[in-house]
């Protein structure tokens, strides 16, 4: 399946489409009448599809630069990089948890 970008209306349509196909809950008229824990098991629906199918989804030219750019930062000053444990302190000293 290839990528084809979306317009706002296109992308409900398309996520609706997705929700009666679930079968998630057939009394609900619009995904915006599902529960917080139907509209998560959407959303992880279409991650697994997406997972399953990532060498559909494009790399834009800006982004494989930006992502050279900052090997190239992290190859010249390896100490740059932070563990992921000092990126989970982080988050939660800022947000507090």
């Amino acid at each position: 399946m290839a990528y084809t970008p979306l317009t706002a209306e296109g992308a409900v349509g398309r996520m609706e489409s997705c929700y009666r196909s679930a079968k998630v809950n057939p009394t609900a008229d619009s995904i915006f009448d599902l529960s917080p824990s139907e509209k998560l098991q959407i959303v992880e629906d279409l991650w697994d599809d997406l997972a399953a199918n990532a060498g559909d989804i494009p790399v834009h030219d800006w982004q494989k630069e930006e992502l050279a750019r900052r090997q190239a930062n992290l190859t010249k000053n390896p100490g740059s990089g932070l563990t992921w444990e000092e990126v989970k302190r982080r988050i939660r000293n800022r947000h507090g948890r």
